[in-house]
């Protein structure tokens, strides 16, 4: 819960029609921070400071006037591409990159869970990385664990659960510890869900789907007759989410395909191509890919009414 004291002036002014009103030695001024996150604020007076707290239950979900509220995905995919390009056209090396498309997904998590968006998967680290050179590995893992460490507290307060999908086999494990103790810590957390793909792939996972139920035909839990997409879905990674199927996949840096990612679960998935490298994709791009997807008859193999 966030509190935000500030001397008291003299005078007064209404905080919000028809809601409180300050006595007539307490004028308080306050964050545009507020306004623009549509955060009501409930306010308590004493005589040497103005205390605003802004209780769970008050934050409303304040849309950008471009989108309309009913049409907004549950489920949105981004293949965050185009770091290492942002930094060699800025003359920066590739870490550079990859520092700043940290910066952009931070923003773009603050804005899915203040839009109402309630999962957001973002493809991290493919299993196709792992042919890069092994000083940007070392650096991305670094990195993600600095990232990881800094920012848990963060989604904690805003009510983010995390959790990470993909092949750990690889994975330091510095990093397997924390990624452990984030997904304990914030598994309650139910504003919005944040899965981050690292060390994945989307043949990768219907692979270890299928191997998982290959293991259980063997044990003797199931019959081969009973093997129908249902259960292959369970057997995916994506099974940890409510919402498993993408609304929205969107990628940046202008390539046009879905590189490994969640193949099986982009079925029917709505795809939006962006040409700005993933650390210029910020706001007004979002806004762009989801006015775009508002825009589309959804009709899952039916016809046009």
């Amino acid at each position: 819960m966030l509190s935000l004291r500030v001397p008291t002036p003299t005078s007064f002014r209404r905080l919000h029609a028809g809601r409180s009103r300050l006595s007539r030695d307490c004028l308080f001024s306050y964050s545009p921070s507020f306004v623009n996150r549509g955060v009501r604020l409930r306010v308590r007076s004493t005589k040497s400071e103005v205390v605003f707290t802004p209780t769970e239950e008050e934050e409303e979900v304040t849309l950008p006037e471009e989108l309309q509220p009913e049409l907004m995905p549950k489920h949105v995919a981004i293949i965050m591409d185009g770091n290492g390009r942002w930094a060699k056209n800025q003359g920066l090396q590739p870490w550079d990159g990859h520092r700043a498309g940290v910066e952009a997904l931070k923003e773009i998590v603050e804005l899915s869970g203040r839009w109402g968006i309630q999962v957001l998967t973002v493809f991290a680290f493919s299993t196709d990385n792992w042919i890069r050179p092994r000083i940007e590995i070392d650096f991305l893992f670094s990195l993600f664990e600095r990232s990881l460490k800094s920012e848990f507290q963060n989604l904690a307060q805003n009510n983010v659960r995390i959790s990470i999908i993909g092949d750990s086999s690889k994975l330091p494990k510095s990093l397997l510890r924390l990624i452990n103790e984030g997904e304990e810590g914030t598994k309650n957390n139910k504003r919005l869900q944040l899965i981050v793909a690292v060390g994945y792939s989307g043949k990768y996972d219907v692979l270890q789907a299928c191997r998982g139920i290959a293991q259980r035909v063997k044990d003797g839990e199931i019959d081969v007759d009973e093997i129908d997409e249902g259960l292959i879905e369970q057997e995916l990674e994506t099974n940890c989410t409510e919402f498993p199927y993408p609304d929205l996949l969107i990628r940046t840096s202008g390539e046009l395909r879905v590189s490994n990612f969640l193949l099986w679960q982009l079925a029917y998935t709505e795809l939006f191509f962006a040409q700005e490298l993933w650390p210029d994709f910020g706001r007004s791009g979002y806004i762009e890919a989801l006015m775009s997807f508002q825009q589309r008859q959804r009709r899952f193999g039916g016809r046009k009414s």
